[in-house]
C-alpha cells in the first residue's frame, strides 16, 4: 500500500470532489463509508475533507485494480457486497465496462475527533 506523498503521482482533482453524491455523504457521516475509489487521485494523506461541517482525515491513498476488490472493500464503500457496489458504480457510469485490470485510486478516511 502506498501512502507516502512522494511516491504518488500529482492529484488529478481536488478533495472537494471526492465524495459528492448525497447518499454517499450520508454514509460517510453515519460511519458506513470509510473509503472511496476514483479513477484519479483526489487527496493527499493528511488532507481534511469536510462534509456537512464534519471533518474527515485522509489516512491512506493507494491504487488497486477493480479485479482486486472484495466484499470487504465494498463494505468500506458502504455497500453490502461487491455485486451491490459494482451495480451502483455501473449505474453512475452508464456504458462503462467493469474491467478487472482497470486501476482506481483508493482514498481511506476517518472522522477527525476534535478534543475540546
Amino acid at each position: 500500500m502506498q501512502s507516502n506523498h512522494s511516491d504518488l503521482p500529482p492529484k488529478t482533482c481536488t478533495i472537494e470532489r471526492l465524495v459528492t453524491v448525497p447518499a454517499d455523504i450520508e454514509k460517510v457521516i453515519n460511519g458506513q463509508k470509510t473509503a472511496t475509489r476514483r479513477n484519479g487521485r483526489y487527496a493527499d494523506v493528511g488532507e481534511i475533507m469536510t462534509l456537512q461541517n464534519k471533518d474527515f482525515v485522509i489516512e491512506s491513498v493507494y491504487s488497486q485494480t477493480l479485479g482486486e476488490l472484495t466484499n470487504q472493500h465494498a463494505r468500506q464503500e458502504g455497500y453490502e457486497s461487491l455485486e451491490e457496489y459494482k451495480n451502483a458504480i455501473l449505474g453512475f457510469h452508464p456504458g462503462m465496462p467493469w474491467a478487472p485490470k482497470m486501476k482506481v485510486w483508493v482514498h481511506e478516511f476517518a472522522p477527525v475527533h476534535n478534543h475540546e
